[in-house]
């Protein structure tokens, strides 16, 4: 496939550094609600869909089931596929051109905080699910950033193959990079399902992990008043 598209002149790349040509999630539409900008662009989403659908097949088939070939499996390899492209949609998406039409001038010098926003993601090690909630906040240095921003900047890196302690900081840094903030703070707090599917089986434990940047690090009342914010029902 790498060949193909470098035969074709079709970017590997995307804006903000996404390792695929196209929008791969509009595969969920390939009638005409899709919006392609070249056939060829078409042509290598519908090879790339082919293909991690054979794989799926191929891992149902090593799976020695009893009826791999009953009813419900039948079309289960494409579903897979199209599922695994929508829980990684964030690839697709460059946080700067997402947030740049929501960065507005404003003299507010007073912690802003965006907290419980719902959390998914996919653990990179075995790409098992981990899921919960984020908490972030920022004190503004003259520009300030669309509420709804926050959550999509959380959504966009979740929606990738992650590590929370990497999710955790992108999301910090992304804030940092969008409105310049005198302090960042982002505290994330996960159950993983490689924990309590699978290895140590442990079904109510809870990850929780932090990144303090500028004043939130180096002021321990501000980091104090976050996370008593960050905290408070």
């Amino acid at each position: 496939m790498a060949e193909d598209n470098a035969a074709s002149g079709v970017p590997n790349k995307l804006p903000g550094g996404a390792s695929r040509a196209i929008k791969l999630s509009q595969l969920d539409s390939l009638g005409s609600s899709a919006v392609w900008h070249s056939p060829e662009e078409r042509r290598l989403a519908e090879e790339r869909l082919e293909k991690m659908t054979s794989a799926y097949q191929t891992l149902i088939e090593c799976l020695e089931d009893d009826k791999p070939e009953r009813k419900g499996l039948e079309k289960t390899p494409y579903r897979a596929a199209k599922a695994l492209l929508y829980f990684t949609k964030g690839y697709e998406e460059d946080i700067e051109s997402v947030v740049s039409s929501a960065i507005f001038d404003e003299d507010h010098d007073e912690m802003v905080i965006v907290k419980d926003i719902d959390l998914f993601s996919l653990c990179e090690h075995h790409l098992v699910p981990f899921f919960g909630s984020v908490s972030v906040g920022y004190l503004p240095r003259g520009k300030v950033l669309g509420l709804s921003k926050v959550a999509r900047i959380v959504e966009i890196f979740s929606r990738r193959l992650q590590v929370q302690e990497r999710l955790t900081r992108q999301i910090a840094e992304a804030i940092v990079h969008a409105v310049n903030p005198s302090g960042v703070g982002v505290v994330v707090k996960a159950s993983h399902m490689c924990m309590s599917m699978r290895g140590v089986n442990k079904l109510r434990s809870k990850t929780t992990t932090s990144t303090m940047l500028g004043v939130f690090r180096d002021d321990p009342k501000t980091r104090e008043e976050f996370l008593t914010l960050a905290n408070t029902n």
